[in-house]
């Protein structure tokens, strides 16, 4: 693709000796590491600035002639063209200069631009102002060159910072004749029209987004240069040729296809050579694929569709017998679920048949059962929780409960009886057929329950 902004460059950079205008082939973040590093000789120190613009999307390298003392993130006022501009201090010290030997460009370059002073208030507000035409010019820009019926798309519009420059970026497939449009352009925004094409790649940088990893894509983080990348690439790494699961947001094939390609080009540099087709004595065995990881080849043939590995060793064995004219009988191809070890599992306790539903349930009938016949028993009244609770001579023992029981014929009269706080348990109780009369437990201290008056009718 060569420069992200200019596109006539080479894969490894810009042509153009300092970098194109646009810095785009700058777009990488540098972390100052060097700042902190004490120098004696002042005199010998970098005397060239590097600056960001628009956020960072632009970086251009800038000449610091009064030698001012400026730290990164400074907002400085710089020659543009036919202007002034304004930018960021990004980089300073003796780390520039290996940016500028990674970029080619000269230290000592005359027409260099420089810095004139610190951004006033006043080139702030014009900046403010500017940039805050940029998304109306981007929506006018895109309808004219859709009135002149132009095979283009308009990605972005960057106004210098005092408004006398305008920079269009562009995608097209084909050479677009845009010279008409550049007059339309300049009688319509009254500034100095520059038009930059750039590629699909760079406007998805310029956009920016998550990729399919989750993380930022990395055209708009760190990526600088972006390389020519094709499907031989997912062919080395044994990837299914899918144009969605290959391809990013730009449209075109990921970048990241070309990060474990090296390795895997170096590992298959232990497999034999010319290993595409081998015979046996069933027919012409064809080679599918290749795991670099196991060491292995996997093969298929003519009359069957199951899938053959053998270890790299065989398959060059085979080779030297048919150099020699010799068809073995068998592939002998790895037995890879024998010799795969089995995971150990872990030991669980076996609880069948401990525990049957049939206890269960044979303890739930059993407790039903014992209910019923505690209802059935008319003579025996269980005492609630509260009546438990209460201490005796309290008001639950002076007024006890009344609830109607059935006359019993060998009972006292309902007079006589004592309450039921202070009855025996049930469990020492005789049983109430047999029980005599005289054996009732006393009743203490306390006095009969009076009975009601009778009301005639």
């Amino acid at each position: 693709m060569g420069c992200s902004s200019c596109g006539t460059g080479t894969p490894n950079g810009c042509k153009s000796n300092g970098g194109c205008s646009s810095g785009g082939c700058n777009r990488m973040n540098a972390y100052d590491w060097l700042q902190n590093l004490p120098f004696a000789d002042t005199e010998s120190a970098c005397k060239v600035v590097e600056i960001s613009f628009n956020g960072g999307s632009r970086k251009d390298f800038f000449r610091n002639n009064a030698l001012q003392n400026y730290e990164k993130g400074e907002q400085v006022t710089v020659e543009g063209i036919s202007g002034v501009d304004v930018g960021e201090i990004n980089l300073t010290g003796e780390i520039v200069r290996l940016q500028l030997k990674k970029r080619g460009a000269n230290e000592f370059d005359p027409e260099m631009k420089k810095i004139l002073r610190r951004a006033n208030d006043r080139d702030l507000e014009l900046l403010r102002l500017n940039k805050a035409r940029e998304a109306e010019a981007l929506i006018r820009a895109r309808a004219i060159a859709r009135q002149l019926k132009l095979d283009m798309k308009v990605s972005e519009v960057e106004i210098q910072a005092d408004g006398r420059k305008a920079t269009f970026y562009y995608i097209a497939d084909d050479r677009v004749d845009f010279r008409e449009l550049i007059k339309i352009y300049a009688g319509e925004f009254k500034v100095k029209v520059e038009m930059r094409q750039i590629g699909a790649r760079q406007e998805a940088a310029k956009v920016g987004g998550i990729g399919s990893c989750g993380r930022e894509l990395c055209c708009s983080t760190w990526l600088t240069d972006f390389k020519s990348v094709n499907t031989t690439a997912a062919r080395y790494q044994n990837l299914s040729i899918n144009q969605t699961k290959l391809s990013g947001q730009c449209g075109r094939l990921k970048c990241c296809l070309n990060y474990e390609l090296d390795t895997y080009l170096d590992a298959l540099q232990g497999f034999p050579d010319r290993a595409d087709n081998i015979k046996i004595s069933r027919g012409t065995a064809t080679l599918i694929k290749k795991d670099i990881f196991k060491n292995l080849m996997w093969y298929v043939l003519p009359d069957s569709n199951k899938q053959y590995p053998l270890t790299i060793e065989r398959v060059r064995n085979i080779q030297s017998l048919n150099a020699q004219g010799v068809i073995p009988d068998e592939l002998e191809a790895v037995d890879l679920t024998g010799s795969k070890s089995k995971e150990l599992e872990p030991e669980f306790v076996d609880v069948v048949g401990q525990i049957s539903l049939r206890s269960l349930e044979k303890n739930d009938r059993r407790r039903k059962q014992q209910q019923q016949q505690q209802k059935g028993r008319p003579g025996i009244q269980k005492a609630t929780a509260p009546q438990q609770a209460q201490k005796p001579g309290g008001p639950a023992a002076s007024q006890p409960s009344r609830s109607p029981r059935p006359p019993q014929g060998t009972r006292p009269p309902q007079g006589n009886r004592p309450p039921q706080g202070d009855r025996p348990p049930q469990g020492n109780r005789p049983p109430q057929g047999n029980r005599p009369q005289g054996n009732r437990p006393p009743q203490g201290n306390r006095p009969p329950r009076p009975q009601e008056p009778k009301q005639d009718n």
